[in-house]
């Protein structure tokens, strides 16, 4: 199956023709294959789904307006992204760098409880996998990351650490498998330019990229390990249970929570901070499994007053062999939205 995949070559041409008399009925049966992955393209660019989706947006827009100077010599596809990644770096030129909380300051002291909230243009926010899919796979010979590997948080948060550019031509090369000659088309400079912005780029990434991507440690693991490392935590946070939770934890582990600066490593501070605030047993919870960025995630609910268990976030969890590694707490009370799960638990 070719990249401009769902739609095959004869069919991609009867609908560019109506496209190009300006059917917009074809024109969007013409691009919706692509829809999804240019999120994960704008997302990865912007490290916000909100800013992706203005960005695909954006990127439709100016798509269907220059249309007519489409005429078929390059791929669909590549005319597509090329779009979508100048649409994304004239936004990086506006918007500020989104991190995560561990990237933002030293750690807390957790005996300090929650850390002051920042405006929410602040933080990476996660990606919800069943809402927009990314394959388990490579999107082509050329390309140095999964698809899948490509979303998950760390590797997210290294590419906002890259100049503009360098996150461009890394995301185009090592992730969509572009030639070089294809992306210095793209953003309208040369191979040796390319060449020169990606040699800076990996050096980059490899400093903050963990030595494993979670799909490898996903796929050693397996289903029945998985499973059982998700109730166990789940059932640990259903308990207020820390002894518990602390004892899933590898002796490096970091707990960060956006909105919020703060972030601790290690499980005693960990263990500190959740029996001073969410597991000082006046609040109760109830954790339902998702998946964000590729990786194990649960929807946080927590009781009201009423009884009722509300939504309060998402924990997405990043592991070293059995061991919990990371856990990102994001504060979002629209989360069953976005990550289709229940108004209540």
């Amino acid at each position: 199956m070719s990249h401009d995949e769902q739609i095959d070559e004869a069919g991609q041409r009867v609908l560019l023709e109506s496209a190009w008399l300006g059917d917009e009925g074809a024109y969007a049966e013409l691009i919706e294959p692509h829809r999804r992955l240019l999120h994960a393209h704008c997302y990865r660019m912007l490290g916000s789904i909100h800013d992706a989706e203005d960005a695909v947006q954006e990127t439709l827009i100016k798509a269907w307006r220059a249309l007519a100077q489409f005429e078929g010599r390059s791929s669909l596809r590549s005319w597509l992204y090329s779009i979508a990644t100048n649409v994304c770096l004239r936004m990086i030129e506006r918007r500020s760098t989104r991190v995560l909380p561990i990237d933002y300051g030293p750690p807390g002291d957790p005996r300090a409880g929650y850390g002051r909230s920042l405006v929410e243009s602040t933080w990476i926010e996660p990606y919800p996998d069943a809402r927009f899919g990314v394959a388990d796979r490579l999107a082509g010979p050329e390309a140095r990351y999964e698809q899948r590997e490509a979303v998950e948080l760390a590797f997210i948060a290294a590419l906002q650490h890259l100049p503009a550019r360098q996150r461009a031509v890394l995301i185009l090369r090592d992730v969509l498998g572009y030639s070089g000659a294809e992306v210095a088309e793209a953003l309208d400079t040369t191979a040796a330019s390319v060449y020169s912005l990606l040699q800076r780029a990996h050096a980059t990434l490899d400093q903050r990229l963990p030595d494993r991507s979670q799909q490898a440690t996903l796929r050693t693991l397996g289903d029945e390990q998985l499973s059982a490392i998700v109730n166990r935590y789940v059932e640990a946070w259903s308990q207020g249970n820390v002894d518990a939770i602390v004892d899933m934890l590898t002796d490096s582990a970091t707990l960060e929570m956006p909105p919020t600066a703060s972030w601790f490593r290690g499980p005693e501070a960990i263990a500190v901070f959740l029996r001073a605030t969410a597991l000082d047993g006046t609040r109760s919870w109830r954790l339902l499994p998702t998946s964000a960025n590729g990786q194990l995630a649960m929807g946080a609910y927590t009781r009201d007053p009423s009884g009722a268990y509300l939504p309060y976030g998402i924990a997405v969890l990043r592991l070293r062999g059995e061991k919990i590694d990371q856990i990102t707490n994001f504060s979002d009370p629209a989360t069953p939205d976005r990550f289709g799960l229940p108004r209540q638990a």
